[in-house]
């Protein structure tokens, strides 16, 4: 007997998806290729873990009931808005195992980040590709997207920012797209999960609206804002009826208690943590660009958050020349070609502190030297 083929239809030929993130595996590498905030892990993190410990000899609160209290408060929305995951991915693959099936089909925009389209794969669904082009600034192209709604949706991915692009709608555009999708019976999963590390973020985020426009679900974690990829705790905020039925779909204990005190303690009174880091790199990637350009590194304007992405064709090489020789100076930088043509020439890199963009600049000021 051939287990492969006893195996579902939607996941033959169904390929394992790529992620930036790898530098610790090369030892002294400064990781560029993630989007966390640069600060690392927090001091106080440890005190929040240690006290969670003398809890783990019983099963935790499957309901969740204080960390979703906790995001609802922070939000403004009500805990029943509120479901908790292993993860902001925990909330991408329940999203579609809730909503959608064989025969049904999602649009996503490419390229982004790839786990939405795996995750809705597996559930069967087919992807329809909004492709974002160099023409419209790697931005949503309005007419576009609605001539693929006409061709019938279930649901629509948005990430605000966009990974790998680094682009972010407009609040106002966002909910204007909702409005497009409700009419059309159509769900809009929208990923928040690298938001709070970008200036003015208040003013762009739709979490606290979702029950006033009631087909969105806003995702979000603890992964980028607190730097603690190695903690698994996401969460998703949506209407109460979208939330109870993705409760049906949950895995039961997926949110260990230590994980459920982390969140509890780092939403509940270590925010500040996260805005005074999107305050730094505010302020940091306008000097990064500014350096960057005047050594003739091809960057389009400043970044509109606190990473860019950016062709390196003008200089004649692909990323992953580029990022072998930034390697060579201790620098990781991620490689977009996993994101289909044309973006193999294309790099993102992240927004750090000080010290570290120094040498980062520096670093590309060497490779520039060699590839002259």
């Amino acid at each position: 007997m051939k287990v492969e083929e006893l195996t579902r239809d939607a996941l033959k030929d169904l390929p394992k998806t790529v992620h930036g993130g790898q530098a610790w595996r090369l030892g002294e590498a400064e990781d560029y290729s993630h989007n966390l905030n640069p600060f690392g892990p927090p001091d106080f993190l440890r005190e929040a873990v240690l006290s969670a410990v003398g809890e783990v000899g019983h099963y935790p609160d499957d309901s969740c009931e204080l960390p979703r209290r906790t995001v609802a408060e922070h939000f403004g929305v009500g805990p029943e808005n509120v479901i908790i995951g292993s993860g902001s991915s925990d909330i991408i693959r329940c999203f579609p195992n809730t909503f959608l099936g064989p025969g049904d089909r999602a649009i996503i925009s490419r390229p982004s980040f790839a786990e939405y389209s795996q995750q809705c794969r597996i559930a069967g669904a087919e992807i329809l590709w909004n492709d974002i082009s160099e023409e419209d600034g790697l931005r949503i192209n309005r007419r576009r997207l609605t001539s693929l709604m006409e061709m019938g949706a279930k649901a629509l991915y948005i990430c605000n920012p966009n990974n790998p692009t680094g682009r972010i709608e407009p609040r106002e555009k966002i909910l204007d797209i909702a409005r497009e999708c409700e009419d059309r019976g159509m769900l809009l999963f929208l990923d928040e999960t690298l938001l709070e590390l970008v200036h003015g973020y208040e003013d762009i985020t739709c979490a606290g609206l979702v029950e006033e426009q009631g087909n969105i679900l806003v995702a979000g974690s603890l992964t980028k804002s607190f730097a603690i990829p190695g903690i698994r705790i996401g969460f998703g905020i949506a209407s109460e009826a979208m939330i109870r039925e993705m409760e049906k779909v949950r895995m039961t204990w997926n949110v260990g208690q230590v994980e459920q005190d982390v969140l509890v303690s780092l939403v509940g009174q270590h925010m500040d943590y996260v805005r005074r880091a999107a305050e730094m790199m505010h302020s940091e990637s306008r000097r990064m660009h500014d350096e960057l350009t005047a050594l003739g590194f091809p960057l389009d304007g400043v970044a509109d958050g606190f990473f860019y992405f950016t062709s390196l064709r003008s200089l004649g090489v692909k990323c992953a020349e580029f990022q072998r020789r930034m390697l060579e100076h201790g620098i990781m930088v991620r490689d977009c070609a996993s994101f289909g043509t044309p973006f193999e020439w294309y790099v993102r890199f992240s927004v750090k502190d000080r010290e570290r963009n120094d040498a980062f600049i520096r670093a590309v000021g060497e490779v520039m030297k060699g590839l002259k």
